[in-house]
């Protein structure tokens, strides 16, 4: 999470980047910054918004979940429906949609107006993040140009949730909550005018008939999925909302596999879902997303109450990340290169699982600076796993089923960074002290993220040939 200026890692000496490759690879990243940024830079200024809009505690989760539903609800059918449509026309109209909601929030004169503008602005990002990552596959060739420019869209997807992190508070102390709205504006009004003239159109040369019986089962099984689990988040998992949601949205997802076995133009391949880098690349994935908005969330926690830093204190401990994270995203193409996206998305996962692990040696007098240290590590290897999962998961589809590979990718994503604090994170608050709390889930965590590198070891090594 940094200035957003030419993309850290893409030298200006490098022969396979062109000063137009240049400009579409900065649109599409700071598309992708954009709607990272808008995952946390609300998070601080929750209090303060709901003194203003009149939004009691209990209501205020409803500021992350209107826009987590659709966001994450409407990936995949976004995606396909840019394979089919057009990826560049949905691009854009999901851009203007994001900006105009972006005013709506920043302006809003009760709940209801600034919960629409964030549903909205789910909506919106809904159909900038899979249809800006296929214009991205399908503009670089698979390859290095291919993986080092994933590798400056994954560095940006973690920069802006740790900037947001950092800019939420300082922003709401400073100019008022509104702003953080106002900032998402703003970045809408850069990236939009220059979209236009620079992305190439691209959708798939045949036009088959959209997939309706698929596309309704599995975006209401997300949307059921993704509510429960950030209610869950909240309240817990007994709420009577919670278990119908989550059993309905598990029914809705069974359905869609029903359903896409039989249609002779699905939504989702199920032979794409069966080769060994799709499945395992998206569960680790899914694990490292999870597992890490864990980490960050237990940490905070810890950072605050217990040894008593300040809001903007515990954003400068993540800001750190934010720097190691850039490092590591000119860093992990070159690794690719090298290793190859498999071997760095195990080895990425271990190293990940193995710095969570060095964290639970935090103390009262060193926590701050070890929790800097290891946590930033641990992100550098993460930041390895979101770039080596996003070329495993995409390499060798052809082009007119990339926005359906990068719609799996992104859905991980939004599924991972939803399920990890309810799964998880609730733990750190249910004993007597919230030290032993942060401890459990730590070690927890370490365990999930190891067994999954041995999983992936094992089952990428098994599919080489898949």
């Amino acid at each position: 999470m940094a200035t957003l200026t030419t993309p850290p890692s893409a030298p200006a000496a490098d022969p396979g980047l062109t000063g137009r490759t240049r400009l579409i690879l900065f649109v599409l990243c700071a598309a992708q910054f954009m709607v990272a940024l808008d995952f946390s830079v609300l998070n601080v200024a929750l209090p303060a918004l709901g003194a203003d809009l009149g939004l009691s505690s209990s209501a205020l989760q409803w500021a992350v979940t209107a826009f987590a539903l659709p966001s994450g609800g409407f990936l995949l059918l976004s995606g396909r429906l840019g394979d089919l449509y057009g990826r560049k026309r949905l691009f854009l109209a999901g851009l203007a949609l994001f900006g105009t909601a972006s005013l709506l929030a920043t302006f809003a004169w009760d709940p209801a107006s600034f919960l629409t503008g964030r549903a909205l602005q789910g909506l919106g990002a809904a159909a900038i993040v899979p249809t800006g990552m296929s214009l991205l596959t399908t503009t670089f060739p698979e390859g290095p140009l291919r993986d080092r420019a994933l590798g400056i869209s994954g560095t940006l997807l973690s920069l802006g949730f740790t900037v947001g992190m950092v800019l939420g508070g300082v922003m709401t102390d400073t100019l008022g909550w509104r702003s953080t709205m106002g900032l998402l504006a703003v970045f809408t009004l850069i990236v939009l005018p220059l979209a236009p003239g620079l992305l190439p159109e691209s959708r798939t040369p045949e036009r088959p008939r959209l997939d309706v019986p698929g596309a309704v089962t599995v975006t209401g099984g997300l949307l059921a999925l993704i509510y429960a689990l950030s209610t869950a988040a909240e309240r817990g998992f007994g709420g009577a909302d919670v278990l119908v949601t989550l059993v309905a949205g598990i029914a809705l997802l069974v359905a869609f596999v029903l359903v896409e076995s039989r249609h002779d133009a699905p939504l989702v391949s199920l032979p794409m879902l069966k080769r060994r880098t799709v499945a395992f690349g998206n569960l680790g994935g899914l694990i490292t997303f999870s597992m890490m908005s864990t980490v960050v969330f237990v940490l905070t926690l810890y950072l605050q109450q217990t040894l008593k830093l300040s809001s903007f204190a515990t954003g400068l401990v993540f800001g750190v990340q934010g720097v190691v994270s850039v490092f590591a995203g000119t860093v992990a193409p070159k690794v690719i290169g090298r290793l190859g996206a498999r071997r760095t998305l195990v080895l990425s996962l271990a190293g990940q699982g193995l710095f969570v692990a060095a964290i639970l040696g935090i103390g009262a007098e060193s926590g701050a600076i070890l929790a800097a240290v290891a946590v930033s590590l641990a992100s550098m290897c993460h930041l390895g796993a979101i770039i080596s999962y996003g070329v495993t998961v995409t390499s060798g589809v052809p082009d007119e089923e990339q926005g359906l590979a990068t719609g799996l990718v992104t859905t991980t994503q939004q599924v991972g960074i939803t399920i990890g604090i309810p799964l998880l994170g609730v733990l750190a608050t249910t004993g007597t002290r919230l030290y032993d709390g942060v401890r459990t889930v730590l070690l927890l965590d370490a365990a999930i993220v190891l067994a999954a590198a041995l999983l992936l070891a094992v089952g990428l090594r098994k599919g080489r040939a898949a």
